[in-house]
């Protein structure tokens, strides 16, 4: 194969991860850049220096902000992954058929002696490493989620100390801070939002249409068609 050819071929089997994964960093840069702007304002009310862009990279204020929002979209995924198992929404693609409820069994989700040639080697094994292949993606967002929770807990308090600092009172805790209003607003209002948007999705998609994504029914599909993907 010509490796321009080679390079169409990645692009085009990898398109979806490539640009959502350039867009990431691209709207990350201008986070830091509308953050920083917004952290010197504060600054400046204060009378304090302003700090250059390398420093407010380094930043608690650029860190909680970052890991905030990261660990609530792992949150939700890794709520999805798992409640989609066992729950259902009648004329969602977003659901698994009705009678499907539950982990299925081996011969659906051919594991075990149901294992194919091509599929992953774990799956056809009958110990612990099926267990934990059959559970990996929903576990690896739940360690995602927690992991960047936890560095949201540790940058939310050294920024709330800073601005403690500020205005001449005394640092918290870490423990202290788990407790606090400002690390469970930060965390809560962002659950919300996650919330809302996968409900908004799954009832949205039973009554309306996308032509052409997965996430969407056929066009003409019936209302009722439930785990009908365009």
């Amino acid at each position: 194969m010509k490796p321009e050819r080679a390079r169409r071929g990645v692009w085009r089997s990898n398109g979806l991860t490539l640009c959502f994964g350039a867009a990431f960093l691209v709207v990350l840069c201008f986070q830091a850049v509308a953050g920083r702007a917004e952290f010197n304002e504060q600054l400046a009310v204060e009378g304090l220096q302003q700090v250059d862009f390398g420093d407010y990279l380094m930043s608690s204020d650029f860190a909680v902000d970052v890991t905030e929002n990261w660990q609530s979209e792992f949150l939700q995924f890794f709520l999805y992954i798992f409640g989609t198992v066992y729950l259902l929404q009648r004329g969602s693609p977003e659901s698994k058929p009705l009678h499907k409820s539950g982990t299925e069994s081996d011969r659906e989700q051919r594991m075990g002696d149901h294992a194919r040639a091509d599929s992953p080697r774990w799956a056809g094994t009958k110990d612990w490493r099926q267990a934990l292949y059959s559970r990996s993606l929903g576990l690896a967002m739940a360690a995602f989620f927690l992991l960047s929770w936890l560095a949201q807990s540790i940058s939310g308090v050294a920024a709330f100390n800073e601005l403690r600092l500020r205005q001449l009172q005394t640092p918290i805790t870490w423990h202290s801070y788990l407790a606090s209003a400002d690390f469970w607003n930060r965390s809560l209002q962002n659950w919300q939002s996650e919330l809302l948007a996968v409900a908004a999705m799954a009832i949205l998609s039973v009554y309306l249409r996308q032509r052409g994504s997965p996430e969407s029914k056929p066009v003409g599909a019936t209302h009722e068609a439930t785990g009908v993907e365009g």
